[in-house]
């Protein structure tokens, strides 16, 4: 495991992207979401990916991407909400940096996602029933590849990356600039 790298996992809403980004500016280190790099790349939105390339062409470029971004030193890396369920991809996410799971409730998905039409698993009419069957899914895996587990429920971001460095440098984090958070 890179000890110079912080690797976020969690379900939709929980914070992964503005957590992320706020934890890269603080520790001066490059910030990726592999949601935003996917989009970036592919010169199209998610929603358009899945509508011609499926879920399985999304999750391949996103496999794809994790293996190349795995490879780097010093960032802060969010990935996306289903990107656990692949065992290739966490063994690859458990080997790239300090795994954290930004845990959120459904009520806490439910009300951080509810006019957000870019998440193509969720429109439908049941998002609720969505999100509850995903995390009965996904939370075991979650948990099973992290070191650090944080609830963000009704917390502030800067709360929660100051409660993730501090526990991160418990277990040996090394921030490559040598900054500290404040």
């Amino acid at each position: 495991m890179l000890t110079e790298n912080i690797v976020l996992v969690g379900p939709m809403g929980a914070g992964k992207s503005t957590i992320g980004l706020l934890l890269s500016k603080t520790l001066k280190t490059p910030f990726f979401d592999i949601d935003h790099e996917i989009e970036a790349r592919a010169g199209a939105d998610i929603p358009w990916i899945f509508e011609k390339e499926g879920e399985v062409g999304f999750r391949k470029r996103e496999s794809n991407l994790l293996l190349e971004l795995s490879h780097r030193k010093g960032m802060v890396l969010a990935t996306g909400g289903g990107a656990i369920e692949a065992e290739q991809n966490r063994a690859i996410l458990k080997s790239t940096g300090i795994v954290v799971y930004l845990a959120a409730s459904i009520e806490q998905q439910l009300t951080r996602t509810a006019k957000d039409k870019h998440r193509p698993l969720l429109q439908t009419s049941n998002p609720r029933e969505v999100l509850t069957r995903l995390m009965s899914k996904r939370e075991p895996l979650y948990k099973e590849i992290a070191q650090i587990t944080v609830t963000t429920d009704k917390r502030s971001p800067r709360i929660v990356a100051k409660e993730i460095l501090q526990k991160a440098e418990r277990l040996g984090f090394k921030n490559p600039n040598g900054n500290a958070f404040s």
